[in-house]
């Protein structure tokens, strides 16, 4: 039986698009049996439908709390019988609910050399900086921000101060390198 994947995603969706495309050509033995996203609008809620994704989208605030939303989230994903869960691009913290029910389940995309540049804003710190490698890693998802163990970087040479090319290069390197990832953790499930 095929692995199945949830993906969380707040906007354009293309590490979305990536993996639900190489769901469909085969290189990763799975399918995506849901995305959600917690921006009602986002780009990425048509690309899912486009793909015939079940979608959960949910506005935060509408919720008396993260964990009230996160325990609706653990219903689904538990009622989808989800493998692996994997953030591309979710810009929401991820609770105790959904880390006690999935732990060991759930993964990141980051765009830097984790454990340098954290956060949202990695990729502009890291220019601000001054850095001439920049990277993209993935990580298992534990309660520190972008701190769980990692499990795949790969690294790339930018000697410019252009931030948006700087997310240009890395989003080609993280739709590969995330689908390959993907592949070699489901082996292992």
């Amino acid at each position: 039986m095929k692995k199945r994947i949830a993906v969380f995603a707040s906007g354009t969706g293309t590490n979305f698009v990536a993996i639900a495309k190489a769901c469909a050509d085969g290189r990763i033995p799975a399918e995506v049996a849901l995305m959600v996203c917690d921006k009602p609008g986002a780009a990425v809620i048509d690309r899912a439908r486009e793909f015939g994704v079940a979608c959960f989208v949910f506005a935060p605030k509408s919720y008396a709390s993260k964990a009230d939303y996160e325990a609706e989230i653990v219903k689904l994903l538990d009622d989808r019988k989800i493998d692996l869960v994997c953030l591309a691009g979710y810009m929401r913290i991820v609770g105790e609910t959904l880390l006690k029910a999935y732990e060991g389940k759930i993964i990141n995309i980051h765009p830097s050399l984790l454990p340098s540049f954290k956060g949202a804003h990695a990729v502009e710190d890291a220019v601000a900086y001054g850095v001439k490698v920049y990277g993209i890693t993935i990580h298992w998802v534990n309660a520190d921000l972008d701190g769980g163990r990692i499990i795949a970087q790969r690294a790339f040479p930018y000697e410019g101060s252009d931030p948006a090319e700087v997310h240009r290069i890395g989003q080609r390197i993280e739709h590969e390198l995330y689908v390959e990832t993907i592949n070699k953790l489901l082996c292992e499930l």
